[in-house]
């Protein structure tokens, strides 16, 4: 049944690729129609990357696929956040308990490995094709090449064409279509620190560096070359912001004084300054996914910010779902479609919210004495009751049994929980006298 089944699949990016893999597994046609030439043949357009953390949802995924063991060979492990002050101080703060970490990849190196492994598998990539029209009723797409428009119909359609989807454009003015799209202030632009004359790493390896700096910050994620991948995330508007430091040596100047030890590693600042497009930051959520045999997964159903390193490893995990689905219901879409987006709903809506939320603590709150104090109790805890207290951190990156949507309610009631220790007369001296039984029945019986 599936090998008569012809499924287009929008946008050849990370996610669009994955979810080919999976469903050329099955024995589907799938043609993915990709507007932008093949990265395999062209290079990738410059300070659009932001290096990803690829955790153990994602990691699953690829391993269901049989690709996780090659990409983790191209990753460089971070074990945890080093902090830098403004005097250079280096401060570490581990992820997880001893051996768990994250991965930093390339967007790009890990998009061409998939296309490669789709294309292995059957599928058909047509780059140079931009869709530029969704019929629902009709399951067909219109797509715009070299100048000609084209009309191809298919038995289902998924949309995976990121934050601004055509195919979600289809869909939004279709009746009873919930959209919402939210930028925050701050806008990003990428830099460059380079590896050493031997290719050695100018700052610990295997971690996740930042620059926290309140209203702003900097973070640098290893390449396996040597070099890291900055990120200036950075306000549009105000003082100081990337309007009111448009100037080169005003800009060069705040960031001598702002990230003094980080500025003699990046000799072409001031060109990628110029060079480097500001980009920005978006939150999007709709509803419903899935319009008759058309389905939207990753940023085109559920964009959102970068601060918890979960995009990639979120839209992995639509397709893991949406497969593990396709299993339970023998491959019939018309049950499959409405679950899928019922059960996956609320655990994105809850991604979106911690990954707000986690940028406020990456920017503002990781230098606080009272915010590291928070973070010790809460590793004893873990220490002493591995399966009954696991912190939010780790049950988003490193639980993949744990769905997100569970783990926020989990991290509202430890946060209540915590509120109130840290209330707690003299709790810098006396925390390793509280009764941690206690705090954990707590969060049980809650």
């Amino acid at each position: 049944m599936t090998k008569n089944k012809h499924i287009a699949i929008v946008g050849g990016g990370l996610v669009g690729s994955m979810m080919s893999i999976y469903l050329a597994k099955r024995g589907y046609r799938i043609s993915v129609f990709e507007r932008r030439s093949d990265m395999r043949k062209n290079s990738v357009d410059a300070g659009r990357s932001i290096n990803l953390a690829l955790s153990n949802r994602g990691i699953r995924s690829l391993d269901e696929i049989g690709l996780a063991g090659q990409l983790k060979q191209a990753s460089v492990p971070m074990r945890g956040r080093m902090m830098h002050d403004v005097n250079g101080k280096l401060t570490f703060q581990p992820y997880g308990k001893e051996g768990q970490f994250i991965n930093s990849v390339s967007r790009s190196g890990l998009n061409k490995v998939l296309i490669t492994e789709a294309e292995a598998n059957g599928v058909t990539f047509f780059f140079d094709h931009r869709c530029v029209g969704v019929d629902l009723n009709e399951t067909s797409l219109s797509l715009l090449s070299e100048g000609k428009t084209t009309h191809m119909k298919f038995d289902n359609i998924i949309g995976a064409d990121g934050a601004f989807s055509s195919v979600r454009g289809a869909m939004q003015i279709t009746h009873r279509f919930d959209y919402s799209q939210d930028y925050i202030e701050h806008g990003y632009k990428e830099f460059t620190i380079p590896a050493g004359k031997g290719g050695e790493f100018l700052m610990e390896k295997n971690a996740l560096h930042i620059w926290p700096r309140e209203s702003y910050m900097l973070i640098a994620l290893p390449n396996p070359d040597g070099s890291f991948t900055c990120t200036l995330f950075f306000p549009f508007e105000g003082s100081p912001s990337f309007k009111s430091l448009n100037n080169p040596n005003d800009f060069f100047e705040f960031f001598n004084k702002t990230f003094p030890d980080a500025i003699p590693m990046m000799p072409y600042l001031l060109q990628e300054l110029q060079e480097n497009p500001t980009s920005s930051l978006l939150t999007i959520r709709c509803y419903p996914w899935a319009i008759q045999s058309t389905l939207l997964i990753g940023d085109a159903a559920h964009a959102i910010v970068p601060f918890y390193g979960q995009g990639m490893n979120a839209g992995f995990e639509d397709c893991r779902i949406m497969n593990k689905l396709l299993d339970e219901f023998d491959d019939d879409w018309n049950r499959v479609l409405p679950i899928f987006q019922q059960n996956r709903k609320p655990d994105t809506d809850a991604i979106a919210t911690l990954a707000l939320a986690n940028f406020i603590e990456m920017r503002d709150l990781v230098a606080d004495a009272d915010f590291l104090l928070r973070k010790k109790i809460e590793a004893k805890l873990h220490e002493l009751f591995p399966d009954r207290w696991i912190p939010l951190y780790s049950m988003v990156t490193f639980h993949e049994n744990i769905r997100y949507s569970d783990a926020l309610k989990i991290g509202l009631k430890q946060q209540h929980v915590m509120d109130i220790v840290m209330k707690t007369p003299g709790i810098e001296t006396t925390w390793p006298a509280l009764d941690f039984q206690s705090l954990v029945r707590q969060i049980e019986e809650a």
